[in-house]
């Protein structure tokens, strides 16, 4: 369909360490959980809400989330969401709605998450350049994530 959108941006805690996994073919899949906060006043109350998403990250970006990334980190994540459809053991169909992850910012500086540099993944052809946050840390941007781009890699660009 033309003129649609299918894009998600989240900042929040990941809920649990990240599990990775590798398909028969030996790409990395991770899968992790992450909170996303909001606040507002009703009747005078604050009332805060917590929504908890499902994440997933492929190949070399996969593989780094789940040496870093561990529960309580703060991070960026842009993707897209997806539903997958499986069938459970007595044959009825169940359904996950997932975001599927392109691009992963680690947020909490040296001191926060004591693990110095906060790495960025994109979903892109090649290494990009550094960027500098804000907070006074550097990012450095890892190639692709997804196995349709990573035939044209040749090696880890890290």
């Amino acid at each position: 369909m033309a003129g649609s959108l299918n894009k998600v941006m989240l900042i929040g805690r990941l809920g649990r360490d990240p599990e990775v996994r590798y398909t028969a073919s030996g790409l990395a899949v991770a899968n992790f959980s992450m909170a996303t906060d909001e606040s507002y006043t009703k009747d005078g109350q604050k009332v805060e809400k917590t929504e908890w998403h499902r994440i997933v990250v492929w190949g070399k970006q996969a593989e780094f989330c789940g040496n870093f990334l561990t529960k309580g980190r703060m991070v960026y994540v842009e993707g897209k969401i997806e539903t997958r459809k499986w069938q459970d053991q007595s044959g009825a169909d169940r359904y996950s709605t997932e975001i599927r992850a392109d691009r992963v910012v680690f947020l909490d500086s040296r001191s926060e998450g004591g693990y110095g540099q906060a790495p960025q993944f994109q979903n892109q052809k090649g290494p990009a350049s550094p960027q500098t946050e804000p907070s006074g840390y550097e990012e450095e941007s890892y190639g692709p994530a997804f196995p349709s781009e990573a035939s044209g890699m040749d090696g880890a660009p890290f």
